[in-house]
């Protein structure tokens, strides 16, 4: 679920040009997003009224995990969307 979610994600990021922004936020944020995963367990219950909460649970563990967040970091410099070439740049 998590690796789907996050391809949803860097989809709508690069639709919005958006996704180096993402990168480079959290890149910069470096141990912030571990209070950023906090807030959004905290206001887990009021998030989910606009989203699944499987997305949100999926945000807060890849804020949580450096690993994680450096897989996503990865993904969204490297995504191109499936219509204008086929997927991932190598």
């Amino acid at each position: 679920m998590t690796q789907e979610t996050w391809h949803e994600w860097a989809d709508k990021l690069y639709r919005w040009n958006l996704s180096e922004i993402a990168a480079s936020f959290l890149e910069a944020a470096g141990p912030l997003t571990l209070l950023g995963a906090q807030a959004i367990y905290l206001g887990q219950p009021l998030l989910t009224t606009f989203t699944a909460p499987e997305s949100i649970q999926s945000l807060a563990e890849l804020l949580e995990t450096p690993a994680k967040k450096q897989e996503f970091i990865e993904i969204l410099r490297t995504y191109i969307p499936e219509n204008s070439s086929g997927g991932f740049s190598p």
